[in-house]
């Protein structure tokens, strides 16, 4: 049989145990806070990142179509060169 003494260091031992428990979750939760904000800055971070991947292609067509323009009147401009002095 066990005495009070040994039931009162059991109780006691069982306390500690609890109460480091409530602090391990405190500190679970407390890391899972941090982690939900970095993701929400990743996030942020990503959409911000896709609106500007996506004004960079808007750009580059827009580029390219201007080129293609500008290639256009060029040539026509030298087969109006090469006309004129040829027939000029």
């Amino acid at each position: 049989m066990t005495n009070k003494p040994e039931n009162h260091d059991l109780a006691q031992i069982l306390i500690e145990i609890l109460d480091n428990q409530k602090i391990q979750i405190e500190r679970q939760a407390e890391a899972l806070a941090l982690q939900k904000e970095q993701f929400e800055l990743v996030k942020t971070q990503f959409e911000q990142a896709r609106k500007i991947q996506d004004k960079a292609e808007l750009l580059q067509e827009g580029s390219r179509k201007f080129v293609l323009v500008v290639l256009s009147i060029i040539t026509v401009l030298l087969i109006m060169t090469a006309l004129l002095n040829f027939f000029g």
